[in-house]
């Protein structure tokens, strides 16, 4: 395991996770999607639907929280990042803000856990490895100047999403 103190990389489901709170790859609509999104509503059940559509949607940098119904984490973490269109309409800043949002929330409610995917790389298409280079960079940053949440896991669905992960993790251990 590839691990920055409080933050741990895990290849595997998000879902299956017994943490506080999982972070999910949201669209602004807050709705069932594909990939991750998807999964994490299939996972937590129909009540999870509701909920959001409730919540009126969240704009792209930001986060919303809703309970985690069927799942095994008692919360999620609804973070909109934003759509890759080169890098040239302030995507990066968008990315980290949502994780920064995720993990404010976590910290005002004193979260032990919270589980990430890697926000915007799959049907948003960020490029991986820049997107975990913000990941990394976010969460370190957060875990440096609070004490909420005590441990943040970055999950991949299998080792290929694993391996920028690694490297954006042992570039922070390196301090770079």
């Amino acid at each position: 395991m590839t691990r920055v103190p409080g933050i741990e990389l895990h290849v595997g489901d998000i879902t299956r996770l017994d943490v506080t709170a999982i972070a999910n790859a949201a669209n602004e609509a807050l709705a069932p999607g594909g990939g991750v999104c998807g999964a994490i509503f299939r996972a937590a059940g129909p009540e999870l639907v509701g909920e959001c559509r409730a919540l009126g949607g969240c704009p792209t940098g930001e986060c919303r929280l809703t309970q985690g119904h069927g799942l095994k984490a008692n919360w999620i973490l609804h973070c909109v990042g934003p759509v890759w269109h080169g890098g040239g309409r302030g995507e990066a800043a968008l990315l980290a803000s949502c994780y920064r949002s995720a993990l404010e929330i976590a910290a005002q409610r004193h979260f032990e856990s919270v589980a990430f995917p890697a926000i915007s790389t799959g049907i948003f298409g960020y490029p991986p490895a820049d997107a975990a280079r913000i990941a990394v960079g976010a969460v370190h940053d957060h875990l440096a100047a609070h004490d909420w949440p005590k441990r943040v896991i970055l999950v991949a669905y299998d080792e290929g999403a694993a391996r920028p992960l690694r490297a954006a993790l042992a570039a922070a251990m390196q301090g770079g």
